[in-house]
């Protein structure tokens, strides 16, 4: 291991120990980015195994003005946890125990590198769920989910992320260790530090304990899967549903690229033909669940759909939820690089949004394909692109970007629902929040991190 010429790398090792830091030239690399396309390296990575750990690298820091980027599991899609500034990559996937799961009280409480899924199979097993389900879920941390407030499809009917953190121990930019709520599902004493931190990219302190909501694991789920002849057919069928009384647990719209997409990679066969496709999901009590997914089979059937697949368990379900996850992979195989932008508008505008990407399409020459929540307006409107890192074809994107988020912020939208902000969104964040809210964001940043060692870089 070849140590970095800074004088604090020797103190930091003997701080912690030099099983938990390291200049090695490939870990280094493999902390450098996530699934977006920048990357930087730090000086060293750290591999947290404790509060106390943290406590002690964070308070080195801030007295040293050493930057810290925490990292989770790495697989966000905005350069969230890129140390742009180099100094420490802050790893908290040591630290993936779950610490309890309690279902007399509704909670389980988890270490930030616990992995989504796992969490999720702690609480089955015991007759309960965690309901947010980000689609990395199997690869994705419980504190990267916290630090973007992760969304999912099963936002609609469940929330995201922060409707089940209960509590969190976070240690400040001094390292400082500040709790705040708990095993409590009502709590209402002080400010809501809760809020602040949950969704806040890490740059106001390190999360390193949350107390989590569960909900009783329903005890049926259903769906229905129908192909419409064109999007606006499906888009209606997503208000009628809900106007009719119904409140899926998850309704998905697919565009026709999309399907497209999908059927060259899966077979002409798997999406009969039609330009839109919607997934409907349901959960409950079972005589409840088979009368309901009954109506809402007579229901798109009069929408129009041309042909409708019935999931009627959990095992039928899963198999289409595995269709769906396909369709990220199906971009890929264009050959093609998706800029995946989980833009969110408000559901009665979704097919003034595919219509207007069918628009930016024809002017930038910028094949675009959306797809996603519909029943929360979180489409992601994939911009496929060339080579990213040729200058011009990156300008030419980054132009037609400049379109889709102006557009979207005066439909009343926003430029980000789940995926956050970090760097690939950081110019466009100060318009989309507005200039009274982005001072109150500097503020809130410089009481916390005064020095401003928390994730420096990005859209403060």
């Amino acid at each position: 291991m070849n140590p970095p010429s800074s004088d604090w790398f020797a103190p930091l090792v003997a701080l912690l120990g030099a099983e938990k830091i390291t200049a090695e030239a490939a870990i280094v690399a493999a902390h450098s980015g996530d699934k977006w396309s920048a990357s930087h390296a730090p000086d060293a990575v750290v591999f947290a195994e404790s509060t106390a750990d943290v406590a002690a690298v964070l308070a080195f820091a801030h007295e040293r003005g050493i930057p810290v980027t925490t990292r989770g599991a790495g697989v966000g899609y905005v350069g969230g946890c890129v140390p742009v500034h180099g100094g420490i990559a802050l790893s908290v996937m040591r630290m993936n125990r779950i610490l309890g799961v309690h279902p007399a009280d509704g909670v389980a409480i988890v270490q930030p590198g616990v992995i989504t899924r796992d969490l999720q199979e702690a609480a089955h097993a015991v007759g309960w769920e965690y309901p947010p389900d980000p689609a990395s879920l199997k690869e994705c941390s419980i504190g990267g989910n916290i630090a973007t407030n992760a969304g999912g499809p099963r936002c609609l009917k469940y929330g995201v992320t922060r409707s089940y953190v209960l509590g969190l121990e976070v240690v400040l930019a001094d390292g400082r260790v500040l709790r705040t709520g708990g095993r409590l599902h009502k709590h209402k004493t002080g400010f809501d530090l809760i809020g602040i931190f949950t969704g806040s990219e890490g740059m106001l302190g390190v999360i390193t304990e949350a107390t989590l909501r569960l909900v009783p694991k329903p005890a049926c789920r259903a769906m229905l899967a129908a192909v419409f002849p064109d999007f606006s057919m499906a888009a209606a069928a997503v208000q009628t549903i809900l106007n009719a009384g119904h409140l899926p647990s998850a309704l998905e719209i697919t565009d026709a690229y999309t399907l497209q997409a999908a059927r060259q990679r899966l077979g002409a066969a798997v999406f009969p033909p039609g330009n839109a496709h919607l997934i409907v999901e349901i959960d409950g009590r079972p005589a409840a669940v088979a009368t309901e997914l009954e109506e809402l089979y007579q229901l798109l059937q009069v929408l129009g759909a041309g042909f409708i697949e019935r999931a009627p368990d959990a095992a039928s379900c899963e198999r289409i939820w595995q269709l769906r996850r396909e369709f990220s992979y199906a971009l890929r195989d264009t050959g093609l690089t998706k800029l995946n932008e989980d833009i969110v508008v408000p559901r009665s505008k979704l097919v003034e949004l595919v219509t207007f990407a069918s628009q930016l399409e024809n002017e930038t020459g910028i094949p675009i394909a959306c797809f996603g929540h519909a029943g929360d307006g979180n489409i992601h409107t994939n911009l496929m692109v060339g080579d990213y890192a040729d200058p011009l074809v990156r300008a030419r994107a980054e132009q037609a970007l400049d379109l889709l988020f102006h557009w979207v912020l005066d439909q009343g939208g926003t430029i980000t629902g789940e995926h956050g902000v970090g760097l690939a969104k950081k110019r466009w964040c100060r318009q989309a929040i507005g200039e009274v809210s982005f001072d109150i964001h500097q503020a809130l940043k410089q009481a916390l991190d005064p020095n401003g060692i928390l994730n420096p870089g990005k859209f403060l």
